[in-house]
């Protein structure tokens, strides 16, 4: 695991806290500066270039010590320029994976939006969020909740990009994996699954068969 530290300070200014973020990842150190929780508009010029994943989990860890209304990072996955859009669903899912409990409240709202992706790039990362809600690693108070919602819509859509044939294998096999992780919740996932996930392998080269064949037989555990 490379190393990863983060230090706050906070100065006084003429306009109060001045809050100094230091995030040191493999040996890379960043550091960011706000008076206040980011604009929906400042979000969006941090995603407007390329970026690696040391910026990303700094920019997670900003908008969480921020206090941002995850909302809004939330919209801008469904930016027109696909590219921050992408990098929005990088850094929303970073912040599940570090900082669950303040993703919570905003699982709803992420859940209502999955029906509406179409960014190719966004794909991925929605299924693997949706993925990490459902595993058995979760956070009790995590799984908890999403035991109350109402789930059909993603897992509707999760079907739709397993069975489309314009959709990436890398799409598909994050799909299948969050739709096995929700086989649990609805039982009628699992044949349905099964059939999709062998028509998968028949088209989706190696990467596709190893991680179907890994499901099938976990699948055939639960018999």
């Amino acid at each position: 695991m490379p190393n990863f530290s983060l230090v706050d300070k906070c100065s006084k200014t003429t306009q109060g806290c001045k809050l100094h973020t230091r995030f040191v990842y493999a040996d890379i150190t960043l550091t960011l500066t706000y008076h206040h929780a980011m604009t929906k508009a400042e979000i969006e010029k941090h995603l407007s270039a390329s970026i690696g994943k040391p910026k990303v989990i700094a920019l997670a860890n900003q908008l969480v010590l921020d206090g941002n209304d995850l909302k809004e990072l939330i919209d801008v996955t469904f930016h027109k320029d696909e590219g921050i859009g992408f990098r929005a669903v990088w850094v929303l899912e970073n912040i599940f994976l570090d900082h669950p409990d303040a993703f919570l409240p905003h699982i709803p709202y992420f859940l209502d939006r999955f029906k509406d992706v179409t960014n190719p790039g966004c794909k991925r990362h929605y299924s693997k969020i949706t993925m990490h809600l459902m595993e058995k690693q979760a956070p009790d108070n995590v799984k908890q909740f999403v035991s109350t919602l109402e789930l059909e819509p993603a897992i509707e859509k999760c079907f739709d990009w397993m069975i489309d044939p314009e959709v990436k294998v890398a799409v598909k096999v994050y799909a299948a994996e969050a739709l096995f992780a929700m086989r649990k919740r609805y039982d009628w996932i699992a044949d349905e699954l099964k059939a999709q996930l062998q028509f998968m392998m028949r088209e989706g080269g190696t990467f596709a068969n190893t991680a179907g064949k890994r499901l099938l037989q976990a699948l055939a555990k639960d018999k």
